[in-house]
């Protein structure tokens, strides 16, 4: 086994960490009888010979062993190697984004052609040695026969005859999983391949009408979809929620034996040890837990019909089966992250799965909800009932509040008491279960970004406990209006208790944004102390962050105003500039922060130097029209932000339309993420802004979020987008109404 390993010079070859004399070892311990040692090797092969899907001339250098090691039969878990030579051999050059607008890609001259080269030699000497997957799809171990499919579909270079080798083995396989991976791999060749698609589509579509089994059918299903859309059919949500519901009622078959010696109980020791143990407590305890990934491929094919998108969760979500229902809230929470709908009886439904007995089944909810800000209203009431006790979830139904003293107003430790009115409700689970990140800290925080005011007495009774609270909380307090008034004293407390030691931005800067929101003037002190205090490391930081909250007070926060001045000379732009936009709140004296800002958009000043200041000048309004000149040259700026922030400025303190509007238009075109930004000015402008009425509209019809990202999400993606909704619905009512007076 691995002859002439000894024979290739690792040590002049390379990989992610350096020379490759490590490989050696690695691929003898994918051989080794030893668990442990197996999944140590196969760590190390995607750590470092295959780091982050690269390949390097050490990864080329395996490819001969890696396929020997699969080729014989004494080897344990070559499912995982048949993966990795998969993944290996399986990049597709062609599938990569391409930049048409963009400067033409490396030649090969180029010391970045290298990479794309390898990737090209080791798809074509795994193929090269793509005959002995062939003899995996009727071996005696499931799992490498689960692995071998998608690697004949990827890699070989003959896909008519693996074509008809995966359809005859699919009539005698007897596993689940496996029969779903060669109806998978049949869906991935008619992709691969325009000349096999007409007849591998017809055959999907005879199998998803004729299989017996209703997983099978499902599976057929979803490749058909995927590889025809045109030829989804109409009643799509019904066809596959009778199979849902076929697949939950049928009997269960008995998992077959693999045929190998079990082996010693396996510790996480490695990523990929980590990775599996994640795989398998998200799957334990479910009869069927490849419906997910059926029902992810099927989602991934319907795309933009979100309405049948909607309606098949909607019909998962009223499924008897927990897992049924999870599935369908993850997938709601791909589809609401890309698409605009209808989602209130989406919502409302996971928000009745908090109180469900399954613990993961109320994980996902929590989850879910957490990220739906204003979307997540139609929940509220369920999620004020989990939190109050008045339901079943975590803790159980009905079970009594841990809080200590049931009132939250006096007794705070500040004087005047918490000022919020009523008294806190029984909070199961006590206060530990709200400070930590637990389903009820989420389902609190989904409960505060929603904007609903039930959630003021739940924070401040974390805020009077001794714990730390969850600073995305914190956060959330600017959503929940004057209703949240009264925590100031808390938040004050909490303040005077931080240590100014190097930690102190990373406790403060909540804090200060929780009280700038609630307007907590009473703070000051409290406030003046971090400035007057902050340690020298990330002293900007702590700076920035107080003057934003000195500001926020106006003109309570008087007695900082020798501070603030002295920040007005920071030799950071983000601290003077912030604190001229507080002297301005405080004093009102245009006179004293315009010239302090001017400066920051001179030559010599960065991009983001002038995008600070041009934002403190717009903030200030009319009172600083004598910064216009100092505006305009922005308008020409090679840098979008600059751009844009300085044409809204400009026209804020100006009025100036004929110069920024197409500035602005024009950067709604360029930068789909500039479009917040630049609708607000819209809605500000009115009437002045009627050119932006089509770009406006037509962004309202679309189905697709402005900021959506495949493979990607940011946890304020979907509120981003429904400002941009909002805004853009209130800059064209501006400009209707004004018709509407002209006629």
């Amino acid at each position: 086994m691995l002859t002439g390993i000894e024979e290739v010079d690792w040590a002049s070859l390379g990989h992610a960490y350096g020379p490759a004399d490590d490989v050696p070892a690695l691929l003898r311990g994918l051989a080794s009888p030893d668990p442990a040692e197996r999944e140590t090797a196969l760590d190390g092969m995607y750590g470092a010979v295959h780091h982050q899907g690269d390949v390097y001339d050490s990864t080329l250098a395996c490819i001969p062993f890696l396929l020997e090691l699969v080729a014989d039969p004494a080897v344990q878990d070559r499912g995982g190697i048949v993966e990795l030579l998969t993944s290996i051999g399986g990049i597709e050059l062609d599938d990569e984004d391409d930049d048409l607008d963009g400067p033409a890609g490396p030649g090969p001259d180029d010391a970045e052609f290298v990479p794309a080269a390898n990737f090209a030699m080791a798809a074509a000497a795994v193929a090269a040695g793509a005959d002995v997957f062939l003899g995996l799809l009727d071996g005696t171990d499931p799992e490498v026969r689960l692995a071998a499919p998608v690697a004949l579909a990827s890699l070989h270079p003959e896909p008519a005859l693996v074509l008809t080798l995966l359809r005859e083995r699919l009539t005698v396989e007897p596993d689940t999983e496996v029969r779903l991976a060669l109806v998978a791999a049949v869906g991935r060749i008619a992709l691969r391949h325009a000349s096999l698609r007409a007849e591998t589509v017809d055959w999907l579509g005879w199998l998803a009408r004729a299989a017996q089994d209703p997983g099978l059918r499902l599976a057929a299903l979803a490749q058909l979809a995927r590889c025809a859309p045109g030829r989804i059919p109409e009643d799509i949500v019904r066809w596959v929620t009778e199979l849902l519901e076929e697949i939950r009622t049928a009997p269960r078959p008995e998992p077959e034996d693999g045929g190998g010696e079990p082996g010693p109980a396996r510790m996480p020791v490695t990523l990929v040890g980590q990775v599996r143990e994640l795989l398998e407590d998200h799957v334990a305890g479910r009869r069927t837990p490849w419906t997910e990934e059926l029902l992810r491929t099927l989602h991934g094919a319907l795309d933009d019909r979100v309405d049948d998108r909607i309606a098949l969760i909607l019909a998962q979500l009223r499924s008897p089966d927990p897992g049924q229902r999870s599935d369908a809230i993850w997938l709601c929470g791909g589809l609401i992250r890309l698409w605009r709908g209808r989602y209130e009886e989406v919502v409302a439904l996971v928000g009745a799965q908090l109180d469900d007995p399954d613990a993961r089944l109320r994980d996902a909810a929590t989850s879910f909800l957490e990220r739906l800000f204003e979307l997540g209203a139609p929940a509220a009431d369920a999620l004020a009932a989990v939190l109050t006790g008045g339901s079943g979830g975590p803790g159980g139904p009905g079970r009594p509040g841990g809080f200590g003293r049931a009132g939250v107003s006096g007794g705070a430790g500040v004087s005047g008491g918490t000022g919020v009115s009523g008294s806190a409700p029984a909070v199961g689970g006590g206060l530990g279960q709200l400070t930590g990140r637990t389903g009820r800290d989420g389902a609190l925080l989904a409960l505060a970004r929603s904007g609903d005011s039930r959630a003021v007495p739940l924070l401040a009774r974390a805020l009077e406990g001794p714990g730390e609270v969850r600073r995305e909380l914190l956060y959330a307090v600017d959503g929940l209006g004057p209703a949240a008034v009264g925590l100031a004293p808390l938040l004050r407390r909490r303040l005077a208790a931080v240590e100014l030691d190097e930690d102190l931005y990373d406790r403060a800067s909540p804090l200060l944004y929780a009280l700038a929101a609630v307007r907590g003037g009473q703070a000051l002190p409290e406030v003046l102390r971090l400035l007057r205090g902050a340690p020298e490391y990330r002293r900007e930081w702590v700076r920035e962050a107080v003057a934003r909250t000195l500001g926020a007070f106006g003109p309570a926060a008087r007695e900082a105003v020798p501070e603030l001045r002295e920040l007005l000379d920071s030799d950071t732009s983000a601290v003077a500039t912030t604190a001229a936009r507080a002297l301005w709140a405080v004093e009102g004296d245009a006179d004293a922060v315009v010239p302090a800002l001017v400066r920051w958009l001179r030559p010599g000043s960065s991009g983001a130097d002038r995008c600070a200041a041009a934002q403190a000048l717009g903030a200030i309004g009319p009172a600083a029209a004598g910064a216009a000149r100092a505006l305009r040259p922005g308008l020409t700026s090679r840098d979008l932000w600059e751009r844009v922030r300085c044409a809204a400025a400009l026209w804020r303190v100006s009025g100036e339309t004929e110069r920024t509007l197409p500035v602005l238009l024009a950067a709604w075109e360029e930068n789909r993420h500039a479009r917040v930004d630049i609708a607000e000015c819209f809605a500000e402008m009115g009437p002045a802004a009627s050119a932006a009425q089509l770009p406006i509209l037509t962004e309202l019809t679309r189905r697709r979020r402005h900021n959506a990202r495949e493979g990607a999400s940011g946890s304020h993606d979907v509120h981003q987008d429904e400002k941009l909704l909002t805004l853009c619905r209130a800059a064209l009512a501006r400009m209707e109404l004004r018709g509407l007076q002209g006629r």
